[in-house]
């Protein structure tokens, strides 16, 4: 079936027992990243089950499972901070990249969180379609970079409500 403008895309927030779920989906969506960039102190691939466990604990933070057509492809995690909302992680299960989901689900999180002034988050700049992708949602580049290793530097963006 070929995906496009009728999947339906369903943000559902995740609980305690969605963490090894989560964790496995989150090392598939960033090895590939971690394996390219070697950046082993700020990839989610990286990380262990607790980091999972305590964003899924934090009270102004919402882990939101990213479904489509009742498969799971995917999750978002939302911090609130004053005003600003954070993104980070989000990530698509790579069979499923490449098709609209992460736009559609920046687009439905923008809604579930409409008293957010603004929105920010990073991605790995000398990734172009991760850059292309929140460019083309309204997000703009800081002026912050941070220059992780030889072959990666993140750059931070956001955007205004």
């Amino acid at each position: 079936m070929e995906m496009g403008d009728f999947m339906e895309i369903v943000l559902e927030k995740a609980t305690c027992e969605d963490a090894l779920l989560i964790f496995e989906m989150q090392l598939k969506a960033f090895r590939p990243l971690l394996e390219k960039y070697r950046d082993f102190d700020t990839n989610p691939a990286s990380e262990t089950i607790d980091k999972v466990r305590t964003r899924l604990n934090n009270p102004n933070g919402d882990f939101l499972k990213i479904v489509v057509d009742d498969t799971i492809v995917g999750a978002i995690y939302v911090v609130r901070k004053e005003g600003s909302h954070w993104i980070s992680p989000m990530f698509i299960l790579p069979d499923y990249q490449g098709k609209g989901i992460a736009q559609k689900a920046i687009i439905s999180v923008e809604k579930k969180f409409m008293e957010a002034t603004s929105w920010e988050l990073a991605t790995i700049l000398e990734e172009r379609r991760n850059c292309y992708l929140y460019e083309k949602m309204g997000y703009v580049k800081t002026s912050v970079t941070k220059k992780i290793n030889k072959h990666t530097t993140l750059i931070f963006y956001k955007k205004e409500n």
